[in-house]
């Protein structure tokens, strides 16, 4: 399998930039600022100046819809690939191997390289067969990219983040003072660990910037997801965040003027999803042992069907396929009735929502849910409650990217933008190859467009 995810890829990006005349002289930096939802853009307790100012000096759009399960890693892949997870192959922040019976991770990056689970050409895969510089910068799904000139991966374990980080570059830092070796450190501290995590991520990338100029490069802010995880969506903690992370797109602004590359930059300022503040969670794994479908625990555990959580998202499997449909049948009109699912999404859905069919891609589920406002899933499977309280507000994404909590920022400026441009509503997919445009290379293959209105040719 991961010699077919290979081969690809390759052949992807191969095609996708071709007839373009790559423009050596432009940079565009990617900054997604996780968790960073379209509503704050005009919520006065927001301190974000740089990001407004940015938005008056060029373009921005009131909502950016983004792919389904509304979390961190498929999304991140979407923006800079243009197609939805059904096409990149990056499903969730993981899925459930039908085969081993087991659920696979894919956030942190902690066992496959990008090469094994990004299936289609990324808009930096574009930018390096085209001749031009690319750099990445805790940018997920990401690791020992071989199309990256410079990287340092989305990865918390310190060996597997060194070994897939660029030798040269971690050379540099270290000589810079630049603290790489705390990742892992600052990682296990978790909340309390994310500043000091963004104040790195900033400072490699205006590293980059200073010595390096990539032609491309892509940056992952994680303290605005963090603190809204812990607190809800527009608490004083995730109001603290919002305004550090500007801070830290106000420094990269300053880098490129110091490097003499402002008015030959473009900044994209997206996000990857929005946030709802939940006090109830939904244990649909709890559903189906009562409907008979799991039974036992442990290594007694026989079962037809799993929940896997994705947040304010559920897939659903089904493992008995001699009785897939009645199953699913059953289980479609079950979890409608269930407090709190507000979207059951079947097979004749899935295009809708970005996805594919089980039969064409085993690790797709055969059901997907999204929660409502209040409510986010949970994998226990444990107790008779199917609704269970928290301790106390929290934050979650991952529901129906049509939720209109769900939007996500966007904002560009720069060279090519427009200035007081706005739009009503884009797609995450339109973000790859519009950026591809501006650099002078090509992604013909994308479910989303060039977005045309925002550029100045």
């Amino acid at each position: 399998m991961k010699a077919l995810f290979v081969s690809l890829a390759l052949a992807g990006f191969l095609l996708a930039g071709l007839h373009a005349e790559p423009k050596s002289d432009r940079h565009v930096i990617l900054v997604s600022v996780d968790g960073l939802a379209s509503y704050y853009f005009d919520d006065p307790k927001a301190s974000m100046p740089t990001i407004r100012e940015l938005a008056a000096q060029g373009a921005r759009a009131k909502r950016m819809v983004c792919s389904y399960p509304t979390v961190t890693w498929p999304n991140h892949t979407t923006l800079v690939t243009g197609v939805h997870p059904g096409r990149h192959g990056v499903l969730g922040n993981n899925f459930f191997d039908r085969e081993t019976l087991k659920t696979v991770p894919l956030i942190p990056d902690p066992l496959f390289d990008k090469v094994e689970i990004v299936r289609s050409p990324t808009v930096y895969d574009v930018v390096h067969e085209a001749g031009l510089k690319t750099a990445g910068v805790c940018w997920p799904a990401s690791r020992n990219a071989p199309t990256l000139d410079w990287q340092v991966p989305d990865v918390f374990d310190q060996t597997i983040f060194e070994n897939a980080s660029t030798p040269s570059l971690l050379a540099e830092l270290k000589e810079n003072a630049i603290p790489y070796w705390k990742q892992n450190e600052w990682c296990k501290a978790g909340n309390s660990g994310k500043p000091m995590r963004d104040w790195m991520y900033t400072n490699i990338a205006k590293h980059l910037i200073t010595t390096h100029q990539p032609n491309f490069l892509a940056l992952h802010l994680v303290s605005v997801d963090a603190l809204e995880h812990a607190t809800g969506r527009q608490s004083e903690e995730a109001y603290w965040a919002v305004s550090d992370s500007d801070r830290c797109i106000r420094e990269l602004i300053d880098a490129t003027e110091q490097a003499g590359l402002k008015d030959s930059t473009t900044f994209f300022i997206c996000a990857d999803h929005g946030f709802i503040t939940y006090t109830k969670e939904i244990l649909p794994n709890v559903v189906l042992r009562q409907e008979g479908f799991r039974e036992g625990q442990g290594l007694k555990l026989k079962q037809q069907a799993y929940a896997l959580s994705q947040g304010g998202g559920c897939f659903i499997y089904i493992l008995d396929q001699e009785n897939r449909d009645a199953i699913r049948e059953k289980l479609a009109a079950r979890f409608a009735t269930v407090e709190g699912v507000e979207v059951v999404i079947g097979p004749d859905q899935f295009a809708k929502f970005g996805h594919r069919l089980p039969e064409v891609d085993p690790r797709e589920p055969d059901l997907m849910l999204g929660a409502a406002d209040g409510y986010s899933f949970s994998g226990k499977d444990d107790g008779d409650a199917i609704i269970t309280e928290t301790d106390g507000p929290k934050g979650s994404h991952g529901y129906s990217p049509f939720h209109p909590l769900m939007g996500a920022n966007f904002v560009a400026a720069g060279a090519g933008i427009k200035a007081g441009t706005t739009l009503d509503q884009i797609s995450n997919t339109d973000v790859a190859p519009t950026i591809a445009k501006l650099l002078g290379v090509e992604m013909n293959d994308t479910e989303g467009r060039v977005l045309t209105e925002i550029l100045t040719d």
